[in-house]
């Protein structure tokens, strides 16, 4: 059982414990997420998504928009489709980062192809690293729907800086 199963939120801390982006790569951090060892983040919960495969270079986020992610005129608000576009295309960098390198998104654009309704279902957001360098990295992703049809796609660009070692 790792140390950090019971791990509390703090808001000077994040949810990773900072000694962890030091010691671990993107993809243990996420590999050790999914096997709940540690937590996934609380926007998780709050948009009712979550990653579930990590791999150097790729990850894939599952969710199930409902009515709570609902716009003025009555399907899902386009900010759901961006958090979880933005989570799932700024870890795909992540995954790809050493040790002791953390990032953050400076851009991201999507095209929304289709609606999303609380019977949609859940959805799929997959996310694939297109380029990691030393300071910039940049992805793609799309989000399907159970039966893989297209209903958003986009990319992003993030800083890539060195972590904190307090």
């Amino acid at each position: 059982m790792s140390k950090f199963k019971n791990y509390k939120y703090t808001t000077d801390q994040g949810c990773i414990p900072p000694e962890l982006y030091l010691k671990c790569s993107g993809v243990e951090l996420f590999k050790m997420m999914i096997a709940g060892d540690i937590p996934q983040p609380p926007i998780s919960k709050i948009m009712c998504f979550s990653m579930v495969d990590a791999q150097v270079g790729k990850v894939v986020f599952k969710g199930t928009p409902n009515l709570t992610h609902y716009n003025p005129l009555g399907s899902v608000h386009g900010g759901w489709y961006g958090t979880i576009m933005d989570s799932a295309l700024s870890c795909a960098v992540q995954s790809k980062l050493p040790a002791g390198m953390r990032y953050t998104t400076v851009e991201y654009k999507i095209n929304m192809i289709r609606p999303m309704f609380d019977t949609t279902g859940e959805v799929t957001c997959e996310a694939n690293a297109i380029h990691v360098g030393r300071t910039i990295g940049t992805s793609e992703a799309k989000i399907t729907d159970k039966n893989g049809k297209l209903i958003a796609h986009g990319t992003a660009t993030c800083a890539i800086f060195p972590a904190k070692k307090s």
